[in-house]
């Protein structure tokens, strides 16, 4: 019975395990003819089209604009340096730092007491000179004038001579006679030697008088120049900067009392790496004088002055790379010598270039084209310049529109919707204003008031932007950078 018990009970558990294993499986079964009902009544999935920003690629003729930094100069800086060493007496109301200098005004006088005594005395010796020349040239005449009076005594005693020599001959004369006669002519001869010797003499002392004024009027005119450099007079008109002396100091010979500067004759000297540099040279390696622009940054207002690149430095410097150029400003308004700015250099014109924002370069130097059924493409594209957030390339993208930005989930093949500029789905972004409370306002109108180096124009125009309810927040940031606020 015990063994019939226990059959029975293994016999229940079998069935009630085949059971339960029918009953997964129809479980499972049902729920897979499930899925296959709602997969074929499920709609097909449709392709997603993602939105881009794109720009249309208009080849054209662009000119490059190369940004560098610079220092403005003044082309031309005098060192004024006191001639002579002595006691300053007198000083230009002007002559102190930044003091300004017309060309010709006399900036220092230096006490010309020793000097104008020298000069007194030199013309005194020079007087004395010409006088001793007079003096020899009558002695001269004199000597002359006796010459000739010898040499007439001598022709009377010749022809007396001859006279005792006739008489001789025809036996009427004395021998004495003739005697005295002939030592009479040897006398006379020997007049006129005495006579020609002092001529002579005459004439030498007639030649160092001359020299002698000779070397007085180079004494009289180097004391002249030494009264006139007691006065330091300006060269031309400009600024004085380095000033360092004051009215009854001293000064020695050579000593540098400031330096003379032309605010208006200025110039920027900017570094350019060999690339960039290559870039500015014609056909026979010369710089091209390409346009510049000078921007110097004043509390949010940018001040501007054009001119020309005129030459460069002939070598580059120990330790140092690239090019030193420079550029003559014109209408440097507001301008000042060791003004750092900002230097906009205009290349030569690049054709059949495009501009694009440089978001739509790839690291590869493609970029991503619509081409039919607003699919992208990509285009390999040469990268010619970068200027700022642009970029200029040269491809076959003439007339095409263009993907702006870039993004991971687009590429080759993705279909997209162009959303083009000027679109209502683009907002333009304007400048970002901001409203002043009046005490903020207040400060910095006060601080722009006190600023002495800022130009009256540049003052003005940025008092009038205060003026308004809403300011740009970009110059309110730049001007509480200047005041440390």
């Amino acid at each position: 019975m015990r063994f019939l018990g226990r059959s029975l009970t293994a016999l229940f558990l079998a069935a009630l395990t085949l059971a339960l294993f029918a009953w997964a499986g129809q479980i499972v079964y049902t729920a897979r003819q499930a899925q296959e009902e709602d997969g074929r009544r499920s709609p097909p999935v449709r392709e997603r089209v993602l939105a881009a920003n794109v720009v249309t690629a208009e080849p054209q003729e662009i000119v490059p604009v190369l940004t560098a930094f610079g220092e403005v100069r003044a082309r031309r800086v005098l060192e004024l340096r006191a001639p002579v060493g002595g006691r300053v007496v007198e000083l230009a109301d002007g002559f102190e730092e930044g003091g300004r200098v017309e060309a010709g005004q006399v900036l220092m006088r230096i006490d010309p007491a020793s000097a104008e005594s020298a000069l007194a005395v030199a013309r005194a010796d020079l007087a004395g000179a010409e006088a001793e020349a007079r003096d020899a040239a009558r002695s001269l005449e004199l000597a002359r004038a006796e010459l000739a009076g010898a040499e007439a005594q001598r022709d009377l005693q010749a022809r007396a001579l001859q006279r005792q020599v006739d008489l001789s001959a025809r036996g009427v004369g004395a021998a004495a006679t003739r005697e005295q006669a002939e030592l009479a002519l040897a006398s006379a001869e020997q007049t006129i030697l005495t006579r020609r010797g002092a001529v002579a003499s005459a004439e030498t002392r007639v030649d160092s008088a001359a020299l002698a004024i000779d070397r007085a009027r180079i004494a009289l005119a180097e004391a002249e120049r030494d009264v006139a450099d007691r006065v330091l007079e300006a060269e031309f008109a400009g600024t004085l900067s380095e000033v360092s002396i004051q009215a009854g100091g001293l000064v020695s010979a050579n000593e540098q009392v400031a330096s003379l500067i032309d605010p208006t004759d200025l110039e920027v000297s900017f570094r350019l790496s060999a690339a960039e540099h290559a870039r500015l040279l014609d056909r026979d390696g010369a710089l091209v004088g390409a346009p510049v622009a000078a921007v110097l940054d004043v509390l949010g207002l940018d001040l501007e002055a054009t001119g020309r690149i005129t030459r460069e430095a002939p070598a580059v410097g120990e330790g140092q790379t690239g090019r030193v150029v420079f550029a003559k400003l014109e209408g440097a308004r507001g301008f000042r010598p060791g003004d750092f700015v900002r230097v906009a250099v205009e290349e030569p014109a690049l054709a059949r270039a495009i501009r694009l924002p440089a978001t739509a370069l790839s690291a590869q130097g493609h970029v991503l084209a619509l081409g039919e059924d607003d699919r992208l493409e990509e285009v390999e594209v040469t990268l010619l310049r970068r200027q700022g957030d642009d970029v200029i390339v040269r491809g076959p993208l003439a007339g095409r529109d263009v993907v702006a930005t870039r993004t991971p989930v687009l590429g080759e093949g993705i279909k997209v919707r162009p959303l083009r500029p000027g679109s209502a789905e683009e907002t333009p972004a304007g400048p970002e204003m901001v409203a002043l409370d009046p005490e903020r306002r207040a400060r910095i109108v006060a601080y722009i008031e006190g600023n002495t180096r800022m130009p009256g124009d540049v003052k003005q125009r940025l008092l009038t932007q205060l003026e308004a309810d809403e300011v740009p927040a970009a110059v309110v940031t730049r001007i509480e950078g200047r005041m440390g606020g």
